[in-house]
């Protein structure tokens, strides 16, 4: 019988899903990881040339995907730079704090990233929008975040410092390749029911512009981890209140594609100059 104590700490459970990837893939260290949120999965044709792609359970700490829209499948994928190849490692599903699976599995993607070698991601959501004139299907960088989950991925007095979290230096590089990209502070909420009009017009007094359910406490162990974050959350639909009609699932995931396939050009300029 095996006790709490013998248990794996997130750290070396991440570690072993690290190498069990590498054996699977062929790959020993990949470059820069990707999460791919709702409505986001065209982007990734987009990348490079697929060298693998697996199930999150065939590596330890993971669990099956739970919602619709979401692909609980992670791809190695293979871009030829200028200066040769690099390995990106792409999550095409994430584990949602709403899944009720605790923070550890929300951020056991993160951390397996960087033990696989990764020194960048790129975080991806599906979310809505507050400001005016955003209309659905409007990719924007995310500039901070406010987190009102309760909850960190970090364990006793770790402290680490939040102050510039999401990467001006990769901000500045997605603005050189498409100048017209807004910026906004991503608020998450706990879900997974979506946000009152009241709760919409307190993120925008509170200073937030893009409200969802994910993203933020995988950036802190991004943070925690050392790795260079950048955030772009898609505008898959007005925020409650602001459009007059009820919010749906569905209906976010379809506003979703046909902008995440321009998408995938972007990525793929920007994963590149990481």
């Amino acid at each position: 019988m095996t006790h709490a104590a013998d248990a794996p700490t997130p750290y070396e459970l991440a570690d072993s899903a690290a190498s069990r990837l590498a054996e699977l893939t062929g790959v020993e260290r990949h470059d820069v990881a990707l999460v791919l949120g709702s409505g986001w999965l065209p982007a990734v044709d987009a990348l490079g040339e697929a060298t693998a792609e697996i199930d999150t359970t065939d590596l330890p700490g993971f669990s099956a995907a739970a919602v619709a829209g979401h692909s609980g499948r992670i791809r190695s994928v293979r871009q030829s730079t200028l200066s040769g190849d690099r390995h990106l490692l792409v999550f095409l599903s994430r584990t949602h704090y709403y899944e009720g699976k605790g923070v550890a599995a929300v951020v056991h993607p993160i951390r397996t990233a960087a033990a696989a070698g990764c020194s960048a991601i790129v975080l991806t959501n599906g979310c809505g929008g507050l400001k005016e004139g955003w209309r659905p299907g409007q990719p924007v960088l995310i500039s901070d975040h406010i987190n009102l989950t309760g909850a960190s991925p970090l364990v006793g007095a770790n402290f680490v410092d939040l102050t510039d979290l999401y990467s001006p230096r990769l901000r500045g590089l997605c603005k050189e390749i498409d100048d017209t990209l807004d910026e906004g502070v991503y608020v998450q909420f706990p879900g997974p029911h979506y946000e009152t009009p009241a709760e919409v017009r307190m993120a925008g007094i509170m200073g937030g512009h893009l409200v969802g359910m994910s993203t933020t406490l995988e950036a802190i162990a991004a943070r925690e981890a050392g790795m260079e974050i950048l955030g772009i959350s898609l505008v898959t639909n007005l925020a409650a209140g602001l459009s007059g009609e009820p919010l749906n699932h569905e209906e976010v995931l379809e506003a979703g594609k046909a902008a995440a396939s321009r998408m995938g050009g972007l990525l793929s300029q920007v994963v590149a100059r990481v």
